[in-house]
């Protein structure tokens, strides 16, 4: 997968309350059943050596992206913070956006994609309806078209509801897989096995701060995403 970068370069932000990070496509949030290490174990390591903390690190996972996504990832340090980060979550008070690499065209420039996802847990898979049925759950997104190379397309996403796979589902369901994603009808997959969705960035109000809080993660250093990061214009940028 690449040289990981120690974590410690890629720390967005921290504070006692709140831990943000870049997280690799490589990596998983919590434990399964790979018995890789996580990234949130990663964190706590981290937190524990550099603040020469005894005993255990309390470390809350505030959300979750899918393994071979990579992007901005919040962590809590106090269980404070992740009450009060979930319902900031719960209440839709937590703006996301991602940036996606398809292939096809989209059906328009922007536009709002409202479906229902029902989950099969067995295929660890999500199927679009357009009416509610049972065990969905609606999805809302909206994207829009940043920018074009020779062969693809990025995409912006700006993610309302937390569906399981709800890009992936989503956009393959108006022709557009991401590129790499397999699950979801990209004939290929990208060599390092990621598929190239990536969380650039999240915005809330501090739980505890009050203040206004915008993180931005760069995507992997790669040809293609370097390639579009150059020539997205007013794009926000950080050095992690």
């Amino acid at each position: 997968m690449g040289t990981i970068l120690p974590i410690a370069n890629r720390v967005l932000y921290e504070d006692n309350h709140l831990i943000i990070v870049n997280k690799l496509p490589s990596e998983i949030i919590q434990g399964d059943k790979t018995g890789d290490q996580p990234l949130s174990e990663t964190v706590k390591q981290y937190i524990k050596e550099k603040y020469k903390k005894p005993g255990a690190v309390f470390l809350g996972v505030v959300h979750r992206l899918d393994r071979p996504v990579g992007g901005v990832t919040v962590f809590a340090r106090t269980s404070k913070a992740l009450s009060r980060m979930n319902a900031l979550i719960k209440d839709r008070l937590i703006t996301k956006k991602y940036w996606a690499i398809v292939k096809s065209d989209p059906p328009e420039i922007e536009d709002t994609l409202r479906d229902y996802l029902v989950r099969d847990s067995k295929k660890n898979k999500s199927f679009i309806s357009k009416k509610q049925v049972k065990d969905s759950k609606e999805a809302v997104l909206s994207y829009r078209l940043l920018a074009k190379s020779n062969d693809y397309k990025l995409l912006e996403i700006d993610l309302q509801t937390g569906r399981h796979h709800q890009i992936r589902a989503q956009l393959a369901a108006i022709g557009c897989p991401v590129k790499g994603d397999l699950k979801y009808g990209f004939p290929r997959s990208n060599k390092d096995a990621s598929i190239s969705l990536h969380a650039r960035s999240i915005a809330f109000i501090h739980p505890v701060k009050k203040e206004e809080m915008m993180l931005v993660a760069n995507p992997p250093d790669d040809v293609l995403w370097n390639y579009f990061l150059k020539i997205v214009p007013n794009q926000h940028t950080s050095n992690k």
